[in-house]
């Protein structure tokens, strides 16, 4: 078994990204809000900040917060189908600021089994 994380950068692309991994069929999906420490520097610097901001200078800074998405997946191929169906959404994750995905192994797990389920009467 293996759990396969994406960090997502662009928040817009979360929706799109788990249909295109529930369409792979796999049992459950989970998202959490999530901000790196480059992200958390770049927001305490108040710098940038007017002295009297108005509602349109808050509406233009851009988020700061990404989406982390992971499941755990049988084995290689649905890593290797999880991989293919966030590119087609994202592009490759090899360019700059897309996203980060990384695979770890599972040696154990209880309680996957409702989610699979589920994924089969889809």
């Amino acid at each position: 078994m293996y759990m396969v994380m994406l960090i997502l950068h662009k928040m817009d692309e979360c929706t799109p990204v788990l249909d295109a991994w529930e369409e792979t069929g796999v049992g459950g999906i989970t998202i959490l809000e999530s901000s790196g420490l480059g992200r958390v520097r770049k927001a305490r610097d108040r710098s940038s900040i007017p002295l009297m901001p108005s509602l349109a200078d808050f509406l233009k800074r851009p988020e700061e917060r990404h989406r982390t998405i992971f499941t755990v997946v049988e084995g290689e191929e649905w890593v290797d189908r999880l991989i293919e169906a966030t590119e087609k959404v994202i592009g490759n994750l090899e360019n700059p600021d897309n996203g980060v995905l990384f695979v770890l192994p599972v040696y154990r797990a209880k309680g996957l089994k409702g989610g699979q389920e589920r994924a089969k009467k889809r």
